[in-house]
């Protein structure tokens, strides 16, 4: 389906900028006024009303994740050079220092200012309030491919080879409870109910478990998804509940996704509904907040939007290279993504 074939409008671009590179990583603080946006060259900016504030320059290596915390107070950035800065506004309060280490995973607690970052086979755990590091986990089996805080914050999930391990956040040093994958663990994401936990695999599967089953140290008898044309590359939880009172899990695959809902039937697990319009390798897809929109972007410069998960309503381009990353506003009104030639577009919900 090309865009031209489209009549439906449900965005509109409502601002366009350049980096010099490869846009790595976006996120939306917490509010929704404020955009980050990192490079593949070092860049570090600001969106905020209409404009672009740099909050660092390119130096030729690779900033590759940024997140606000739960608050939106601070801003933290990391990659290639193993630097962790962190910003309180436009202000640079604190440069961790981690070279050699390539950091390129992080996420902040939603209800602390605690930082968790890869190095690694470790993850660090650092305190903005007190500027001190709570505690370093070893991972051991492989580098840390993927981590992400339960909802509640109480427990950290740390994805690699050989599976997922959580732990505890009131107890640290208890041992950490596994999710056993053979394979690696590629992407990995609580629901935002926290009652479940996926993976997306190397080994062309999807793994879900149920929370409790896991942290109750039990057998944790997963569900395993097959049948994908390659490895998982990305998966996303809508933020509210189907009529089944449960989340729905989409995955992206080469130029494929799969949408996943658990069937009241027991027996039958999760049922899968393919979704197929992208010509190329899919790099990133979101649930708007509060509905079951979807947005996919890919390396064929389309961003289409899946109205209910279902079909497309919507194809957005602009990106000529392909689009990388995408990222919804909190209220879902704007839509933003960043291109493989270093564009930042920004999409407006049309007013009815």
């Amino acid at each position: 389906m090309k865009p031209s074939t489209l009549d439906s409008k449900e965005f509109d671009q409502n601002f366009s900028g350049t980096l010099s590179d490869y846009v790595t990583a976006i996120a939306w603080s917490p509010q929704g006024t404020i955009l980050a946006v990192a490079s593949a060259a070092g860049e570090v900016a600001l969106w905020q009303n209409d404009e672009l504030t740099t909050l660092q320059t390119g130096n030729n290596s690779s900033v590759d994740c940024l997140a606000f915390s739960d608050d939106g107070q601070f801003l933290a950035a990391a990659g290639q050079g193993g630097q962790v800065k962190i910003w309180q506004g436009t202000e640079l309060i604190a440069t961790l220092e981690n070279a050699p280490a390539w950091v390129d995973q992080l996420a902040w607690s939603p209800n602390t200012h605690q930082l968790a970052f890869s190095l690694g086979r470790r993850v660090q755990i650092w305190n903005a309030d007190t500027c001190e590091i709570v505690v370093i986990l070893n991972f051991e089996s492989s580098s840390a491919l993927g981590i992400d805080w339960r909802s509640d914050g109480k427990y950290l999930a740390i994805a690699g080879h050989q599976g997922i391990k959580v732990w505890n956040c009131q107890d640290w040093n208890q041992e950490p409870y596994s999710l056993e994958i053979p394979s690696v663990s590629l992407a990995m994401a609580w629901s935002p109910d926290g009652k479940y936990l996926a993976s997306g695999n190397m080994d062309r599967t999807i793994t879900v478990v149920e929370s409790q089953l896991l942290v109750s140290g039990n057998d944790p008898q997963p569900w395993v998804m097959r049948g994908f044309p390659g490895k998982i590359r990305e998966i996303a939880w809508s933020s509210v509940s189907d009529q089944n009172g449960v989340p729905i899990l989409a995955c992206c695959s080469v130029d494929g996704i799969v949408v996943w809902q658990k069937s009241l039937d027991e027996s039958l697990g999760w049922e899968a509904t393919v979704l197929t319009n992208h010509v190329d390798i899919i790099n990133a897809i979101a649930f708007a907040p509060k509905n079951f929109l979807l947005a996919s972007a890919g390396s064929d410069g389309w961003i289409c939007l899946w109205k209910d998960a279902n079909q497309v309503s919507q194809i957005l381009t602009g990106a000529s290279n392909g689009f990388s990353c995408l990222a919804w506003h909190p209220q879902g009104k704007l839509l933003a993504a960043g291109g493989k030639e270093g564009e930042l577009f920004i999409w407006a919900k049309t007013e009815k």
